[in-house]
């Protein structure tokens, strides 16, 4: 498969998970991304298109030397996301997981926040 065709698989994945999917003051999207070496959440409100919370593994909130996009990283992203989202307010949330599947470090990290938001 050619890096093009690859492409537009990926971005036609996203816009069939997003399309579904929008963000309000009471139940912000929470989207997750994944690069090859950092994980980057926040919580986003659509209607307004301002960002509520986020947090990454290169934020200073997030104290941890070994930052590889893992699942043992992802588990404890999600639990201070969970808890820093908590604390300014949001209760519910619409996760957004973008083109990835649901399985692994994208699972671990749902699992982690949902002890602290609903979704």
């Amino acid at each position: 498969m050619n890096l093009r065709k690859k492409t537009v698989i990926i971005t036609k994945r996203k816009n069939r998970v997003r399309k579904n999917i929008s963000g309000t003051q009471e139940k912000p999207r929470l989207s997750v991304h994944f690069s090859h070496k950092h994980i980057y959440a926040q919580c986003i409100n659509d209607d307004m298109g301002v960002t509520l919370c986020s947090l990454s593994t290169l934020s200073k909130d997030f104290k941890q030397k070994n930052s590889n996009p893992n699942v043992a990283t992802a588990t404890l992203l999600g639990k201070d996301f969970g808890l820093k989202a908590k604390a300014i307010g949001i209760e519910k949330a619409v996760f957004d997981r973008g083109s990835k599947r649901f399985h692994g470090a994208i699972k671990a990290f749902a699992d982690a926040a949902r002890e602290s938001i609903i979704f």
